[in-house]
């Protein structure tokens, strides 16, 4: 009987195991990399059992497009195996539609599980509205925080446009359409109803700081003049809860939830961008904010 050739392990073993190492290797990479990016897209599947998990969120700079943080306090509000979130804090404030929005996001967060904010070196103006939809709100002594108050800003430049002899002439459906353009001034009217928008806009945030306070309407209208005060002022007037830093701030979310030691704490994994993109995002958001806008700062 003709004897069988022998197989490629049995002539080259070294080289055989070789290509079984590899081809594991690359197996398991792979398996990983879709692991983790199902992780990244559903923490829900993944983040429901072993320890509790506490969420971080970060709201930092100036407050334009707030559609990253939105989903991802969206993602730890469903996430069952999120027991608490901490939310930390560097805002000098922004445009007041964002702000609300992440506002509102954290009520909705609050309902559902116990939710501390950290303020770092500033939280003011759209920085502190969002604060106050926590349970509990830490800042450090020297903070800044405060400014409640809403501010429109406008440029005007018909006096360079006549000083070049350019005209400009507009079109309106209605007297108040132009309002706001930086190639006319002001009527007494328009200045009336832009007023009465920015008190309107005023008399929402006075509103949210009194519910998410406990402080009366009248308590919150004596500080609510644009002034900025440090954590330690704040705490005199009940704006803020316990002074501390981020460390103080966890260890009373833990208290709150009921968590001991042994947790992890995960953060939105799109801040994992390259650094020239953030750079990037924070420039596009200095220039979207030129303008007629209204904005808590």
């Amino acid at each position: 009987m003709e004897q069988s050739k022998p197989r490629f392990s049995q002539r080259h073993p070294f080289l055989f195991g070789l290509l079984l190492m590899f081809t594991a290797v690359a197996l398991f990479s792979g398996v990983m990399a879709v692991w983790r990016s199902y992780a990244e897209k559903h923490p829900e599947s993944f983040l429901s059992f072993g320890k509790p998990k506490i969420g971080l969120v970060h709201v930092e700079g100036m407050i334009v497009d707030a559609t990253d943080t939105l989903n991802w306090i969206r993602r730890l509000r469903e996430d069952p195996g999120v027991k608490a979130v901490l939310v930390r804090i560097d805002s000098p404030g922004g445009v007041v539609g964002p702000s609300q929005e992440l506002h509102g996001a954290l009520e909705r967060l609050r309902d559902k599980k116990p939710v501390v904010v950290s303020m770092g070196a500033v939280a003011a103006s759209g920085g502190y509205y969002i604060a106050v939809a926590g349970d509990k709100i830490v800042a450090n002594p020297g903070t800044l925080t405060g400014s409640i108050g809403v501010r429109m800003e406008l440029t005007n430049l018909q006096g360079l446009m006549e000083k070049l002899g350019i005209r400009r002439h507009a079109i309106a459906s209605g007297q108040f359409k132009t309002t706001g353009s930086p190639f006319e001034e002001l009527t007494e009217h328009e200045r009336a109803y832009l007023e009465a928008v920015v008190m309107d806009m005023h008399g929402q945030f006075v509103r949210a700081i009194s519910a998410g306070r406990d402080l009366t309407l009248e308590d919150v209208e004596k500080v609510a003049d644009g002034r900025i005060m440090t954590g330690l002022q704040a705490l005199e007037y009940g704006l803020v809860d316990v002074l501390g830093g981020r460390e103080e701030a966890l260890e009373l979310l833990r208290a709150l939830a009921g968590i001991d030691d042994h947790f992890d704490l995960i953060e939105d994994p799109t801040r994992q961008r390259p650094i020239w993109k953030r750079i990037l995002g924070s420039v596009e958001d200095e220039l979207r904010i030129q303008g007629p806008v209204w904005v808590f700062k």
